[in-house]
């Protein structure tokens, strides 16, 4: 390599490109051609002036692809082309990456969430109280209420109850929640004082029942 090249090569700078978007960039349904260009915005950093001479030159393509490229980010919502006067008080068009940042968060915040869920000891506790291995489909639908916002103490109260009744299945547990749910009960307290309420009413009328969440249809 010449001299010249060389000094050209280190000047041009580098493409810093994250090994976890390199990983997950096709969950966004798009080429990696259009990764890469949206690495290469990235890198630019600041306002980037919509300056397809500039994109063509610096990454070796034709103007013609580059504008198929800026076409597809745009109708996929990956970026935005937006107008701003410039310092001359002239308009001009530049990319707006604020798209592409808001699903990166999404997706950050939604891999936290199922990292969370998938270090919950509800598994265990469910496992060991029905004595057995939890199969697959039981463990969707455990994920399924962590990832729904029931809390790990409310389907803790939900075993208890299916243990107490001496059934080992999630349909019950299922059964539980989903009542829980319509009567606005999110927590251990709430349980409590629903069970409180049901049995405080059973008194005033004079006759004991066995406490049944099926069958107590109390607002």
């Amino acid at each position: 390599m010449k001299g010249c090249n060389m000094l050209e090569f280190y000047q041009n700078g580098n493409l810093v490109v994250p090994i976890y978007l390199l990983k997950c960039y096709k969950d966004w349904n798009i080429t990696l051609e259009e990764f890469i260009f949206i690495m290469y915005l990235q890198n630019k950093k600041g306002n980037i002036v919509f300056n397809p001479s500039i994109f063509q030159d610096e990454l070796n393509l034709s103007k013609e692809a580059v504008m198929s490229i800026v076409s597809s980010l745009t109708d996929k919502h990956m970026i935005h082309i937006e107008v701003f006067k410039n310092e001359d008080n002239l308009m001009e068009e530049r990319i707006d990456l604020t798209d592409f940042y808001q699903k990166l968060m999404l997706k950050l915040m939604e891999e936290k969430k199922s990292e969370d869920v998938s270090n919950s000891n509800v598994f265990e506790l469910i496992e060991k109280e029905f004595g057995r291995t939890l199969g697959a489909m039981e463990y969707e639908i455990i994920k399924s209420w962590l990832e729904h916002n029931t809390s790990e103490e409310l389907i803790i109260e939900a075993l208890r109850e299916a243990s107490f009744s001496g059934v080992s299945n999630l349909r019950y547990m299922d059964k539980i929640l989903y009542e829980w749910s319509k009567k606005g009960i999110k927590t251990k307290e709430d349980v409590e004082k629903n069970k409180k309420r049901f049995i405080e009413k059973q008194d005033n009328i004079g006759e004991v029942f066995e406490y049944d969440w099926f069958e107590d249809n109390e607002e």
